[in-house]
């Protein structure tokens, strides 16, 4: 029973340890500082993993509107038949048609201007465009991945400046008057880390993945454009169908034979 008594009083005495040290006791003896910056590092890790899942459905789109361009857009009889064949809000079809309507503006400029430089101008500002779309967002990410510490650091050096105030009202660095605040500067930096590091990575993550769309948007824009150039006559070489390799006719002649051929 004494045993039971003492481990009781173990377990309570843990318990209260554990609230008087725990996270959002912390939080409340840092005061209002304390959580004004759990609160804006909260908000940046939102709004992150927000950018985050929104830009890869974004990505991912497009990357399926370039499978099912190259797979049979240019097997279409014209660009105009081709773009009626690709989805509604699609980029690729954003690129086509802002060339058929730069291919028809030109016709109507007073100003003698080189169709091929109106042509290609027209379609590079699509394709500005278009990247610029999906550049958005990323220059949050940048931010919180370059501001983020140093608000979690904000933190940490109020947290330090409140333990050694307890110090110096104590007179003594006892573990009891300083665990508080020591544990709350920690957390800060724990914070500003978890919220830095997911922004930092996602950002380079979805710059790779711009880069890799918007050289397939700029060499889909290349091959619009000479078409357009040639009035149809130059356009990508689509990929035939794989078969069987068709068997050689047979000829006989008559080295191959051996011999001359019989009358």
């Amino acid at each position: 029973m004494f045993t039971t008594i003492l481990a009781a009083g173990g377990d309570t005495a843990a318990k209260t340890a554990a609230e008087q040290y725990g996270f959002w006791n912390a939080l409340n003896q840092g005061g209002f500082i304390s959580w004004t910056v759990f609160i804006i590092l909260a908000v940046f890790l939102f709004f992150s993993l927000y950018i985050l899942f929104t830009k890869l459905f974004e990505q991912q789109k497009i990357i399926n509107q370039s499978r099912r361009v190259r797979a049979g857009f240019w097997n279409a009889n014209s660009l105009r038949e081709g773009a009626a064949k690709l989805e509604k809000n699609s980029a690729y079809k954003q690129l086509v048609d802002d060339g058929l309507a730069a291919q028809e503006q030109h016709a109507r400029l007073t100003d003698p201007v080189e169709a091929h430089d109106w042509l290609h101008g027209s379609l590079a500002r699509s394709e500005a465009s278009i990247n610029s779309q999906l550049a958005g967002g990323l220059a949050f990410l940048a931010t919180v991945g370059a501001t983020a510490p140093f608000i979690g650091l904000f933190g940490t050096v109020l947290g330090i400046y409140r333990a050694l105030i307890k110090i110096g009202e104590a007179g003594q660095a006892s573990i009891d008057k300083v665990a508080g605040p020591v544990g709350e500067a920690l957390i800060m930096t724990a914070l500003g880390l978890v919220v830095a590091v997911p922004a930092v990575l996602a950002y380079n993550f979805l710059q790779r993945r711009n880069k890799a769309i918007a050289e397939n948007l700029s060499a889909f824009s290349n091959d619009v454009l000479g078409y357009l150039a040639s009035n149809g006559a130059v356009k990508p070489t689509v990929a035939a169908r794989k078969g069987p390799a068709p068997k050689p006719a047979a000829t006989t002649t008559a080295g191959q034979a051996g011999g001359a051929p019989r009358a």
